[in-house]
């Protein structure tokens, strides 16, 4: 458990409602702590996929015949599996957080703890990098990012400081980006604001709200009947999606309606919101932000 603990285990795990001999898939490996649970739920004809885009997840990856690791990202869930030959599975589980590995390596520039080079990319393969955002998007494109992931009411006059600063030279490391911007960091609520701003920066590298969108649209039609969707989110805009997207199969707008008012939709919700109890935050702060949503194919 030192690359990641785990967040909601056997909540997570026990909504799947797990089959011996099921097909199920972990979107999200990290350290593995899901998918080891889920293998011990597994008979000998079970099998477990599992996905991660970071390359530092492959050293976790589990030695079991029923077992296989893909080195892509979720958004490509569909593609992959059928290239596994794989159609159709009972179960997918996603925990959406930075693993505490990423958090607690001070050189991928996760974390506002230490000084590091501006990265934040989840896959290292990728060309867009936190350095390309601050220093080359305009200041349309960072007022929006701000706004849009950060929810930061101060996206304007951080945008607009950015762009003025960088004309002196090229803001490459955190420590640069909090000196930049600490007039607008007043003390009490520094850590709170540098955590919205790199959040901010973190979806937007990763292109994570897109990848949300793309997963989440696949779920139904990869998932058999009374197949379960568990799904950790973190912070307010991916569960809000999580959440519309179960209750009306949509991101936006309004499903249409038969005659009688009724509208149909893939996924149904199982349960009510599931949140970390006080024994496991204090054990893991990290899980103090976490929901779990569960969903189950109609």
């Amino acid at each position: 458990m030192e690359y990641h603990n785990p967040v909601l285990l056997k909540e997570t795990v026990e909504g799947l409602n797990i089959k011996e001999d099921g097909v199920y898939v972990d979107v999200t490996f990290g350290g593995g702590g899901h998918s080891r649970e889920i293998l011990s739920r597994l008979g000998e004809k079970g099998k477990l996929i599992a996905f991660d885009q970071d390359q530092d997840a492959l050293l976790n990856t589990i030695v079991d015949s029923r077992f296989t690791l893909i080195n892509e990202n979720f958004r490509y869930l569909k593609r992959f599996l059928r290239f596994h030959g794989v159609k159709k599975v009972d179960g997918i589980l996603a925990d959406f957080g930075v693993s505490s590995h990423q958090f607690d390596e001070a050189d991928r520039g996760f974390s506002i703890r230490f000084d590091a080079k501006l990265d934040m990319r989840m896959n290292q393969q990728d060309e867009l990098s936190a350095f390309h955002v601050i220093n080359e998007y305009d200041e349309a494109a960072l007022r929006k990012m701000f706004w849009e992931y950060g929810e930061l009411r101060q996206a304007p006059a951080l945008a607009r400081t950015i762009v003025a600063e960088r004309k002196e030279g090229q803001i490459e490391t955190t420590e640069q980006l909090k000196s930049v911007l600490k007039k607008y960091l007043p003390p009490r609520k520094e850590n709170k604001i540098l955590a919205q701003i790199y959040q901010a920066i973190r979806i937007e590298v990763n292109q994570e709200i897109e990848a949300l969108k793309e997963f989440l649209t696949q779920v139904p039609e990869l998932l058999n009947p009374e197949g379960r969707l568990s799904f950790i989110s973190y912070h307010s805009l991916e569960d809000r999606l999580v959440k519309r997207f179960i209750r009306s199969g949509m991101f936006e707008g309004e499903p249409e309606k038969d005659v009688f008012g009724n509208f149909e939709v893939p996924l149904k919700r199982i349960g009510k919101l599931i949140i970390p109890s006080q024994e496991e935050i204090k054990k893991n702060n990290r899980a103090r932000s976490a929901k779990l949503r569960i969903a189950e194919k109609v």
